[in-house]
């Protein structure tokens, strides 16, 4: 992922969710120092994309290779009057002035085996 660019992921929503903390694991593989920033987004058909939470995060490489850098935090958020096939969105940016389109982060979506884990958002209850 190079800078400006952004990836998602997607879920399929049931029903409203509540206000309150969100909480994110961010766990990613840096190629070189990268800004990153986190959005939980209610996406709708046909509106706007309201931002539910949002985190930034300095990434640095690490000195032992390819291995993930660990990142968890919480964030107020929220409520979202969501209906069945709203979608809420993980979406990572990684902000800077990088513009040769090499990665300087990825999302770990190796786990374990790059030692640390796949990101993922918990809801507020």
């Amino acid at each position: 992922m190079g800078v400006g660019d952004s990836l998602e992921a997607r879920f399929t929503l049931r029903g409203p969710i509540a206000a309150g903390t969100w909480h994110l694991v961010g766990d990613g593989i840096t190629f070189q120092p990268a800004d990153i920033q986190f959005d939980v987004l209610w996406r709708r058909a046909a509106v706007a994309d309201v931002v539910l939470a949002t985190w930034q995060h300095h990434f640095d490489p690490p000195a032992t290779g390819f291995d993930a850098i660990a990142y968890e935090a919480d964030a107020p958020g929220l409520a979202a009057a969501a209906r069945a096939g709203d979608e809420l969105v993980l979406r990572f940016t990684a902000l800077g002035t990088r513009t040769d389109g090499r990665p300087v982060w990825i999302p770990n979506g190796d786990g374990r085996q790059a030692k640390g884990r796949i990101p993922s958002i918990t809801l507020p209850r």
